[in-house]
């Protein structure tokens, strides 16, 4: 593996530095137009970033042991294959980057696609039950089959965590763990065969340097970057209070669905997953089919039956040359609301709407909320 870039460098140098402070780091980054502006202009950052605190500024003034201590991590993970992924890069989560406090970087160890078209995380107890067992092995079956595209996150804990990521191998659905520490140890090392199989298909990824202990504070800062790179959280077992429960409290922080399997009244593991539904924290559950239905993945499900029929889908009829150019602005990017349409493509508003309601009677848009068009792939 080829040596890091300065930028990457900088960028790990950063990140170091700003643990705690990554909104400010990141509106910093911003201003400044690189990782490597900011370093090089360490002792005089209030020249490209006037807006910078002072807290950042003294901050920054002593930044010499965060550069040798990211040095020797470029050197653990260029010999270990070992990918860093800054916010800047193609490959880093794209549905985390809306957070803002998404790490400045991200280190990768698999081959699972970390954008790919739907994915979902799958949390919960680490006393999960066979009931528990029994729900994450139909769902993984189901939605797999439902939406080829997919990829499944969890935090490779015991319980419901280890579960999804093993039901996922089995159905050859990548999965990836976040982990609450380096790529150096694994937590628990009973989870290693697991693992090892992971980053075949999918992949372990973390935003901690090397030596960093599996401290408390580490799972629960772990649980945002598990939520922020899915669509949808699914609580399969909790009891009243534990991690799946904050997982879910992040992910509704961030606008993204939550989902709870219900279960028996009385059960403790089942208390967290039924008090969230009943607070309408989450959405009630009982098969992949619900979240593939409340999510509009309908598409990804009649595609999937189409194909199993042997027949292929034409997305693109007969169309007129006013549709062909909506049709290329909603697949050089998806769901644009109406306003946005029209200012990309330059079309008026009277041609634009019949345009849409020709090709959603050909099945080829389809109208979500907000007068947002979806292209169906």
């Amino acid at each position: 593996m080829s040596a890091l870039s300065q930028e990457t460098l900088a960028a790990m140098t950063l990140a170091r530095m700003s643990y705690f402070h990554i909104p400010a780091m990141r509106e910093l980054y911003a201003e400044a137009g690189s990782f490597s502006a900011v370093i090089e202009n360490h002792n005089n950052i209030l020249d490209i970033a006037p807006t910078a605190s002072p807290r950042l500024v003294n901050s920054l003034k002593n930044i010499g042991k965060l550069q040798e201590r990211a040095a020797e991590e470029a050197e653990y993970v260029t010999s270990h294959g070992i990918q860093v992924l800054t916010i800047a890069d193609e490959s880093y989560p794209k549905r985390l980057l809306e957070c803002a406090d998404a790490p400045l970087v991200l280190f990768y160890c698999g081959n699972g696609n970390l954008n790919m078209k739907r994915v979902v995380n799958i949390v919960g107890t680490r006393h999960a039950t066979q009931y528990a067992d029994d729900c994450i092995r139909n769902l993984v079956e189901q939605i797999g089959a439902l939406c080829p595209e997919l990829l499944i996150v969890s935090g490779l804990a015991y319980g419901v965590d280890i579960m999804a990521h093993r039901h996922s191998l089995e159905n050859n659905i990548p999965t990836v763990g976040v982990l609450a520490h380096g790529l150096d140890n694994l937590y628990p090392p009973r989870h290693r065969e697991t693992a090892n199989r992971m980053v075949n298909n999918g992949g372990l990824l973390t935003e901690h340097f090397t030596n960093t202990n599996a401290d408390k504070v580490n799972f629960v800062r772990r649980n945002r970057i598990v939520a922020g790179m899915s669509d949808a959280t699914i609580l399969v077992e909790s009891a009243a209070h534990g991690g799946g429960l904050i997982t879910c409290s992040m992910a509704k922080s961030y606008s993204r669905d939550v989902f709870a399997f219900p279960g028996r009244v009385g059960d403790k593991y089942s208390e967290g997953c039924n008090n969230l539904i009943r607070d309408n924290g989450a959405m009630l559950i009982t098969s992949a089919e619900d979240i593939v239905k409340a999510m509009g993945w309908d598409d990804d499900a009649r595609l999937v039956t189409a194909r199993q029929k042997g027949i292929e889908r034409n997305l693109f009829p007969e169309l007129s040359e006013e549709a062909k150019v909506i049709v290329d602005a909603l697949s050089k990017e998806n769901d644009q609301q109406l306003n946005v349409l029209i200012a990309n493509t330059g079309m008026a508003v009277g041609t634009m709407q019949a345009k849409l309601f020709e090709l959603e009677m050909q099945g080829v848009v389809k109208p979500l909320a907000g007068s947002v068009y979806h292209l169906m792939k």
